[in-house]
This record gives C-alpha cells, sequence and structure tokens, in this order.
C-alpha cells in the first residue's frame, strides 16, 4: 500500500524544504515529493501518516563500526546492573574478556537496532571478511553501508549513537537526499527547524523509515 508521511516541514538535502510537506512512499521508493495538499491529492488512496516536527533523509552514522565492535550493548533484563547507554573503554574490556559469540551478537543486534532509533539509515563501512559475523548483522539490518567520509571525521570520547554528536550539519550527515525515485530512507524528528538538529538540546527521533519500512516509532 502506498503510504504518505506528512509534516510541518520536509527537508529533502539538495532541493528547497517544504513547508506542509510530505513523502509518498510506495514499496521501498519515494513516489512523490512536495506539498501535502498536491500529494495527497495525487494519491487519494494512499495510507496517511502524519508527523510532528520534519522530515529528513535518514542519517548516516559513521562510527558504526567504533559502536559496534567496541561498545557493549546492554540487555534490557541488564539495566539495573549495566544501564542502557552503550559500555566503552574499561567498562567494555571487563565484559569483552568473558564474552561469547552469542553474547556478542546479540550487543551487535541491539546495537544496530538502537541506530534506527536515532534516524540512522545508513552506516559507514566497510565491514570486511575479517569479521564475518558482524558484515552479516549489519547485511541482515537492511541498513545501507557507505564508505567513510574523506576526510574521515577525528573521533574523541564516548563514542554516541547520535549521528549529529560528531558535528556536521544535515546535508553531511544525510545518507543521501529524499528524491523521487530513490530509496525510501526517512528520518522524523520532532524539532520545528533544521536549525534545532543541531547542537545540546535535544532532538527526539520519531519514526524511522528504512526502505519503506516503518522499523521505528517513538511510543
Amino acid at each position: 500500500m502506498l503510504t504518505i508521511h506528512a509534516a510541518p516541514l520536509v527537508l529533502p538535502v539538495g532541493a528547497a524544504a517544504v513547508v506542509d510537506g510530505a513523502v509518498a512512499v510506495d514499496g521501498d521508493r519515494i513516489a512523490a515529493l512536495g506539498p501535502y495538499e498536491a500529494v495527497a491529492a495525487a494519491h487519494p488512496a494512499a495510507r496517511i501518516r502524519r508527523w510532528p516536527g520534519l522530515i529528513a533523509p535518514g542519517l548516516r552514522q559513521d562510527g558504526a563500526r567504533e559502536l559496534l565492535t567496541r561498545c557493549y550493548h546492554p540487555d534490557p533484563r541488564e539495566a539495573d546492573e549495566l544501564g542502557e547507554l552503550p559500555l566503552w573503554g574499561e567498562d567494555f574490556e571487563r565484559i569483552a574478556v568473558t564474552m561469547d559469540a552469542t553474547r556478542r551478537a546479540g550487543s551487535v543486534r541491539r546495537g544496530l537496532q538502537r541506530m534506527l532509533r536515532h534516524g540512522t539509515t545508513h552506516v559507514a563501512g566497510p565491514f570486511g571478511a575479517d569479521d564475518p559475523a558482524l558484515r552479516t548483522a549489519v547485511a541482515r539490518s537492511g541498513l545501507v553501508v557507505q564508505a567513510a567520509p574523506s576526510p574521515a571525521p577525528v573521533r574523541e570520547g564516548v563514542p554516541d549513537l547520535d549521528p549529529f554528536a560528531a558535528g556536521g550539519d544535515l546535508a553531511r550527515t544525510a545518507g543521501a537526499p529524499l528524491t523521487v525515485g530513490g530509496r525510501a530512507d526517512l528520518a522524523v524528528f520532532d524539532v520545528p527547524d533544521e536549525a534545532a538538529l543541531y547542537g545540546d538540546g535535544p532532538r527526539p527521533c520519531v519514526a524511522t523509515v528504512l526502505a519503506g519500512r516503518l522499523v521505528h516509532r517513538a511510543r
């Protein structure tokens, strides 16, 4: 079924922002993009999903390899003991000493799922033959693997699931612009404008659409 995702603002990247905009998704592709009234009129039978804030392209997580190989993502059942945030540094090393393949695979799956909650649809690779289990997990997630940007960003401190944490604007952080005929990878943020995506303020991701599928929706 064709679905129209509508929001007060759509930021395609590489094209003008659309106030009261919409993105029509058919399968894994973008079928239309523009003002809501025009998109809805052209697709009267479409299902409508209305979102607060803005619709942007899905984001690229440049620190994906670090987040998946140098962090442990606790199971919810471990939250009382380990918390909910990725563990790295000495905390990761302490767990890694006794981590078997099953526990590591679970951490990787949870890390990938938690990336989706931050609007991530693309990850910077490569994930090569040196780690086939990791490569397989990333492939099964449906996330798009892209080459790391050049020059590679300098990352310091705690690896962060938020793609904007490393700095950079939407044009740099987006996996790919929203275009008609392009893959339907969207991120929806409950913020009033693009400027609110940057800085230290909250930028709640309320939905992530990966190849046309709604894979994250905030409660």
